[in-house]
């Protein structure tokens, strides 16, 4: 994906800036179709990482463990971020990695669409299940039809058998819920 996406896309917009670059004095408007060319296929280029990206396992995630990973979400977040319950002890590493990335787009959500002024993130195991809940109290509204962030959430927790719920009335914030089998 790498090879054949976004790298053959940073190719082209590195050639495209050099021959913009050659063209600038003698002809500005073929350099200037050139640069918005080489902008696109920039966001381009970025936003396969980015999905790329969602599917690579974090090395905090590997080497701390779930608690330190949520904290350093939390940290790096742009909204501010409570953390409730976090398990002290090391879960299965296919549901660390389940639960971290439900917190990681829960959050991204949070801060592109929830105009929100807090969240609150917990990790709590009740009844043989891991339950992940992510809260804000922003606009709320949130429709995981609309977007393919929660849909690919709502697709890992099927894997793991585990289950996505999302709760986001208008004007009443946002609780992103996951519940996954764990023994």
């Amino acid at each position: 994906d790498l090879h054949d996406g976004a790298q053959q896309r940073l190719v082209s917009l590195a050639l495209n800036l050099r021959v913009a670059r050659s063209k600038l004095r003698q002809d500005p408007d073929a350099a200037d179709e050139l640069l918005a060319e080489a902008g696109e296929e920039l966001d381009s280029a970025l936003e396969e990482l980015r999905e790329l990206a969602r599917g690579l396992h974090p090395a905090v995630l590997s080497e701390r463990g779930l608690r330190t990973a949520v904290e350093s979400l939390a940290l790096r977040a742009p909204v501010p971020v409570a953390l409730g319950s976090l398990p002290s002890e090391r879960l299965p590493e296919a549901i660390e990695l389940a639960a971290y990335f439900v917190i990681s787009e829960a959050l991204t959500n949070v801060a592109k669409y929830a105009d929100a002024s807090q969240a609150t993130v917990s990790v709590e195991r009740h009844n043989g299940r891991v339950v992940v809940a992510v809260a804000d109290d922003g606009v709320g509204g949130a429709d995981p039809g609309r977007g393919s962030g929660l849909r690919g959430l709502a697709d890992r927790m099927a894997v793991l058998e585990g289950r996505l719920e999302v709760e986001s009335e208008p004007g009443r914030g946002t609780i992103v819920k996951a519940s996954i089998p764990c023994a």
